[in-house]
């Protein structure tokens, strides 16, 4: 028909078709994620609970001095740089609490929660598996925190984004675990004292001995800067903190000497004074039990020495 205007629907190329099986994601969460928050700030209690009382020298709750959580609580397990394993379970917590009420955008909101509860909930496992099979011990506070991780990691996967493709992949999912692995390896190698011998499980025999130098009141000056007295506190692995150490220069090699190193005359590095007697060396752990009066007596053999 001439001067008639006809409209025409034009088909949409084929790669452009809208698939109406898989829904759009949704660009913004309108709220926080009150599921994870409220698990998140339950984690942080008990987890800051359990870093206070180790900060603090006391003991939680049901968890009297020589139990099966007082065991796992004081365990060369129990710290990590120093500071209490609770303590990186609340930083764990308060990620993904963060992530909860700031992180809006979905597919971030999941990507970043979905890796935080991962390697939270790996590390979760790898603790109790060692309290479990290498301490032979079971913490109630230990397993509330594994299974609240473990709560968050279910949510996180089932808040998964509809419609956005990657996320179920075997890549994503390889790459997010393999993360989740190498944080695992890496501490139980810094732990077992394969990285470093000062992070390792301690010998009973030098813990025992630095222990005795405290006692004993013996002293050993050195310096920051001294690697003589580096050498010295590695033959102690990692009971080297356990020693009687003063520190001569806390304000680096041009400082000014510390008052007691001043006090006691101290000049050169690493000095021990050991029952009034002064020792300018290095000295091996034996040395340092033969000058201290100190007499070794294995665990195994006083327990038999006990029986009847």
């Amino acid at each position: 028909m001439r001067g008639v205007c006809v409209s025409r629907k034009r088909k949409r190329p084929r790669g452009l078709q809208k698939d109406r099986r898989a829904p759009a994601p949704r660009r913004n969460r309108k709220l926080p994620n009150r599921p994870l928050l409220v698990l998140a700030l339950l984690g942080m209690a008990l987890s800051g609970y359990l870093s206070a009382n180790s900060w603090f020298g006391s003991h939680a709750a049901y968890c009297g001095a020589g139990s099966n959580c007082d065991l796992v609580q004081t365990s060369h397990w129990s710290t990590l740089f120093g500071l209490p394993i609770a303590a990186f379970g609340f930083l764990t917590y308060a990620a993904l609490g963060f992530i909860a009420l700031q992180v809006r955008k979905a597919v971030l909101h999941f990507s970043y929660a979905w890796i935080v509860a991962l390697v939270g909930l790996g590390v979760s496992l790898y603790l109790t598996a060692i309290s479990l099979f290498v301490l032979e011990a079971a913490c109630l506070y230990c397993l509330a925190s594994l299974g609240l991780m473990a709560t968050c990691f279910a949510v996180v996967a089932r808040q998964r984004p509809e419609g956005v493709p990657g996320f179920t992949s075997p890549g994503w999912l390889a790459q997010t675990g393999a993360v989740a692995i190498l944080i695992v390896v890496g501490l139980h190698l810094y732990k077992s004292g394969v990285i470093t011998s000062a992070a390792g499980p301690e010998s009973p025999y030098l813990k025992a001995l630095a222990l005795h130098l405290e006692a004993d009141d013996a002293k050993f000056y050195g310096a920051s800067w001294c690697p003589h007295c580096r050498e010295q506190k590695d033959l102690f692995t990692a009971s080297a903190s356990r020693l009687p150490y003063i520190e001569c220069s806390p304000q680096g090699r041009s400082g000014p000497t510390a008052r007691a190193c001043a006090a006691a005359e101290v000049e050169d590095f690493p000095t021990w004074v050991i029952a009034g007697k002064r020792y300018v060396r290095v000295l091996q752990p034996e040395a340092l039990a033969r000058y201290s009066g100190f007499e070794w007596t294995p665990p195994a053999t006083a327990s038999a020495a006990s029986d009847p």
